[in-house]
C-alpha cells in the first residue's frame, strides 16, 4: 500500500512550477531576444508586416550613416496597390509612443513623427505625377523611421514598396 505524501492539488501545483521553470530555462538558454516592433501595412483585407531589418534597428539608436543607408535601401515588402485604395499604416504602441515619420523613395514626406497607431493615406497621393510635371511612378519605396521621442535618435527602419496594379 502506498502512501500519498502530497494532494492531488499540490502534485499538480509543483508540476505546473516545474514546467514554468524549464521554460523559462530554455529560454535564458537559447539567448531569447526580445522581437523587434512590426509595422503594418493594409490595402482592402490584404495586411502585410513587417519588421525592421538587423541593420536597421538599434533600441539605443542608429548612427546617422546607417540611417541613411536604411532609408534608400532597395526591397522591402511589396504591396500592391491600385490609386483607388486607401493605404492604412498601423504600427506597433512601441513605435507609436516614440514617433514615426514616413519616407517616400528616401525623401522625408512630412515633418513632424506622428504619434498614433495608426493612419490611412489614399492611395493616389503615393503616385501623382512629379512636380515639374514627370510621370507618375509604378512603384514607390515607402520607409517607415522610428524617432526615439527624447533624444530624436533613429532607432529603426520598415520598408515597403506600394506597386501600382
Amino acid at each position: 500500500m502506498t502512501v500519498a505524501f502530497f494532494s492531488g492539488k499540490a502534485r499538480r501545483a509543483g508540476v505546473a512550477l516545474g514546467a514554468v521553470s524549464a521554460g523559462l530555462l530554455v529560454l535564458s538558454a537559447c539567448g531569447w531576444t526580445k522581437p523587434t516592433p512590426i509595422a503594418t501595412v493594409t490595402v482592402g483585407s490584404d495586411s502585410y508586416n513587417t519588421e525592421a531589418a538587423d541593420d536597421c534597428y538599434d533600441e539605443g539608436g542608429l548612427k546617422e550613416s546607417r540611417v541613411q543607408e536604411c532609408l534608400s535601401a532597395k526591397g522591402g515588402k511589396a504591396v500592391d496597390v491600385s490609386v483607388d485604395d486607401r493605404v492604412r499604416f498601423g504600427v506597433d504602441p512601441e513605435i507609436a509612443e516614440n514617433g514615426w515619420t514616413l519616407f517616400l523613395d528616401g525623401q522625408r514626406a512630412e515633418q513632424e513623427p506622428y504619434t498614433k497607431t495608426y493612419r490611412s493615406i489614399g492611395a493616389s497621393a503615393f503616385f501623382s505625377a512629379g512636380q515639374m510635371g514627370g510621370e507618375a511612378p509604378d512603384s514607390v519605396r515607402v520607409s517607415i523611421l522610428e524617432t526615439d521621442a527624447k533624444s530624436k535618435k533613429a532607432i529603426g527602419v520598415y520598408r515597403f514598396v506600394l506597386k501600382k496594379v
